[in-house]
């Protein structure tokens, strides 16, 4: 009697590569930058804020891996995704007064901006003193700005189905979004010690979460794989992806810097 042999699965196991290398270079990354888990969180800020001192926050006499305008857009956008996802699959973008609102909000970013780059300009005319008040409160409003696009874009290219509404439309809830994120900015402005702490390391993480949704987006899109994917957890290939082409950004341009200023400290004016 003929046995009916077995099949044998001879897929390339490309996934398990993919996992391996994001294993292999976050070993690499954390053996490379500074010791200790602020050590690790200023690493990642040091791939996208200037970390100028006196522009920053300070705790138990460490630094913030990010400046007050950068902390302010991370941990913005950070709240903001919490927040939408805390409301299930809504996808849709938010109505054009809402998205005017975050306009705006991102004009007064670039505005505080522009004025704090002429600050530091010889004989820069600024139209105002910028502070680190006015740098965390505009960096905040970026980054609600930029959760109330992201999430939605992420919502629609992910997921087989969602929920055509928006979190935003309903103004009870965009107000408690805003007010969630005025008690964020009062609390790091009052800088007590034992909670500037958290909100440095999540706001360095939220540095790596916004690039990981960005590039997995961008992964999906390429491999043609949009509205795929039932749960989150079925996603995590072109997250892993999204995560491997974050972390290279980070220490590409990491090394860059160290190899131009010789230092894991921030700029200096």
């Amino acid at each position: 009697m003929n046995e009916t042999p077995k099949k044998t699965d001879k897929t390339f196991p490309w996934r398990w590569i993919l996992l391996g290398l994001a294993f292999l270079l976050t070993a690499v990354w954390l053996f490379l930058t500074p010791s200790g888990l602020l050590g690790k969180a200023q690493a990642v800020g040091y791939a996208v804020c200037h970390q100028i001192d006196h522009r920053s926050f300070h705790f138990f006499g460490y630094t913030f891996p990010l400046c007050a305008r950068c902390s302010g857009t991370f941990l913005g956008a950070m709240l903001g995704l919490i927040y939408q996802s805390a409301f299930g699959r809504k996808g849709k973008m938010p109505k054009p007064i809402v998205l005017v609102l975050f306009g705006l909000m991102a004009i007064a970013w670039v505005l505080d901006g522009s004025n704090s780059f002429l600050m530091m300009l010889p004989g820069g005319h600024a139209v105002y003193t910028t502070q680190n008040w006015t740098r965390l409160v505009t960096g905040t409003g970026m980054g609600l700005a930029i959760s109330a696009v992201l999430r939605p874009a992420f919502v629609q290219t992910v997921y087989r189905t969602w929920d055509d509404v928006s979190v935003f439309d309903n103004w009870k809830l965009l107000m408690g979004v805003l007010g969630a994120a005025a008690v964020l900015d009062i609390l790091i402005l009052l800088e007590i010690p034992w909670i500037l702490y958290p909100l440095a390391l999540i706001g360095s993480l939220g540095v790596v979460v916004l690039l990981t949704m960005i590039y997995s987006m961008v992964w999906v899109m390429i491999t043609n794989h949009e509205n795929q994917y039932a749960r989150l957890r079925d996603y995590w290939v072109p997250m892993v992806g999204g995560y491997i082409v974050a972390l290279l950004q980070i220490g590409i341009i990491d090394l860059l810097r160290f190899i131009w200023t010789g230092t894991w400290a921030g700029f200096s004016l």
